[in-house]
């Protein structure tokens, strides 16, 4: 018996790729929903320990005192005069949001209340001082 193999050269054949990048799109967008953006200040702060310290979720405002007296928001160096206008910026970008200041410990009390204060009259409702839970 003899078999005989016809091929038939007039078509052409193709891969559809159309569910695949479906796929790709998919999973983009999930990773982008899923994903968390990791916040700083731009600048390094020794919290200051404090027994009752609770950790606050979706903390989008950080703002950052240090010892010598500058303030820092978004990695930028801020002047206590402009502090209100950046943080009202935010909040219009997040109304939800929750500012936080990270003060060091060694930073003067009445620059951290000035932050505190300027935060409020910018709308945040939720505002609180940074503080580590002793070891």
């Amino acid at each position: 018996m003899r078999k005989s193999h016809v091929c038939n050269h007039q078509g052409t054949v193709s891969i559809n790729i159309t569910p695949l990048v479906d796929m790709v799109f998919i999973l983009l967008i999930f990773f982008i929903a899923t994903s968390s953006f990791v916040k700083e200040t731009g600048v390094e702060v020794r919290r200051p320990r404090a027994k009752t310290a609770i950790t606050q979720e979706q903390a989008s405002i950080l703002v950052a005192v240090t010892k010598e007296g500058e303030i820092w928001i978004n990695k930028e160096r801020v002047d206590i005069r402009s502090l209100r206008g950046y943080i009202e910026r935010l909040q219009a970008e997040n109304p939800e949001a929750a500012a936080v200041i990270l003060a060091d410990q060694d930073a003067r009390a009445g620059l951290v209340v000035q932050a505190l204060d300027q935060a409020r009259l910018a709308g945040v409702q939720n505002v609180a001082v940074a503080a580590s839970k002793p070891q």
